[in-house]
């Protein structure tokens, strides 16, 4: 299963985004749209191929990989493709996991700590404020720290976990990307999202993709997306 997209392409072919999908992943064809309307080529990608091609960076959408079973990305982390996302992210590639693909990062040791179910045992499908905490990351690098966006959240289990020490480390490292303004799912220091230590690999539980055109859920996506393409633009 795979397919080249693009809405909009300058003179020269841009470099290729690869987005990957298990079986359950229904964020895909997003993805891909927004890419494109900013201009970049995606390609997507099936998780039982092992390689990732002349791909340049590469993003896992939301979904319920493998129906969630055990835990979320507990089975994707498994396949093939994953190899070579994490040749990707050790070669300083960006990498960006949505909702489901923060989840997948996570199982794969990717980025530290886990999501568990939300406080309250509710599935949350709203537009929620997040804080720029730091404009280190791939999805960051264009916004301002303390700057307010709003982004849309869709998920079960987005309630970010971690131990003291590991808390630590990522406000010592400056690996805490994105928090909530309200804290809508219990997750540890408001976190919305994060980043490795190097910044080229991000998990983020709100869906910057569903918010690109004013019509549909307003454009704050647009300023993470740019950032990760500026990202890949200077790979």
């Amino acid at each position: 299963m795979c397919g080249t997209y693009w809405l909009q392409l300058p003179p020269e072919m841009p470099p290729t985004v690869g987005v990957v999908v298990f079986p359950g992943t229904n964020c895909e064809h997003d993805v891909v749209h927004a890419l494109g309307l900013l201009g970049m080529r995606a390609q997507i990608k099936w998780h039982g191929d092992s390689e990732l091609g002349d791909c340049d960076a590469v993003v896992l959408p939301g979904g319920f990989a493998h129906g969630d079973y055990l835990r979320p990305g507990a089975i994707a982390r498994f396949s093939k493709v994953m190899s070579s996302i994490v040749k990707m992210a050790e070669a300083g590639k960006p990498v960006l996991g949505i909702c489901n693909g923060f989840q997948v990062l996570t199982e794969a040791k990717l980025l530290p700590g886990a999501l568990q179910k939300n406080a309250g045992l509710r599935f949350i499908c709203d537009v929620e404020k997040l804080e720029v905490a730091s404009n280190r990351s791939v999805a960051s690098t264009l916004l301002q720290l303390g700057e307010i966006i709003s982004l849309p959240i869709n998920h079960f289990e987005g309630n970010y976990t971690c131990d003291h020490v590991t808390y630590d480390m990522l406000v010592e490292n400056d690996q805490i990307v994105f928090k909530y303004v309200d804290n809508p799912n219990g997750s540890v220091g408001s976190i919305a999202a994060i980043s490795n230590p190097r910044g080229n690999v991000v998990g983020m539980m709100p869906h910057p993709e569903r918010a690109v055109e004013e019509l549909v859920g307003g454009t704050d996506g647009r300023k993470v997306l740019s950032s990760f393409i500026e990202a890949v633009l200077n790979g």
